[in-house]
């Protein structure tokens, strides 16, 4: 994948390797970035391939940070890029990070009125 594509981690997880892996530079969306990446998974030479197709987990992990605000936040994915991950394999995850707590932000039980 090449200059392509940038390891954030490669190697050992337990028992098993894994690699997770971003597009270098940025992207406009999770739809471009899953083609993008399916497309550069197509074009593997064969025995990198065969790694690709014989791994246990092939996962496109898209990530929010949660904040307070908005309520709400919609990604839509099309069609074509599901398809797409579908075709090599792979599954596509969401991954919503909690908010970060802030001096200004206080944990939720702090908010709760204490009767005790």
């Amino acid at each position: 994948m090449g200059k392509r594509v940038l390891v954030l981690h490669a190697g050992r997880d337990g028992r098993t390797y894994c690699a997770h892996l971003e597009l270098s530079g940025q992207t406009r969306s999770a739809d471009s970035t899953i083609r993008s990446f399916c497309a550069l998974i197509r074009a593997l030479p064969r025995a990198e391939g065969r790694l690709w197709n014989t791994a246990k987990v092939r996962d496109f992990s898209i990530g929010v940070q949660a904040e307070r605000q908005p309520f709400s936040y919609e990604i839509a994915l099309a069609a074509e890029t599901v398809k797409a991950a579908s075709e090599v394999n792979a599954r596509i995850v969401f991954t919503v990070y909690a908010p970060e707590r802030t001096e200004k932000q206080p944990g939720i039980l702090s908010e709760i009125p204490r009767s005790i």
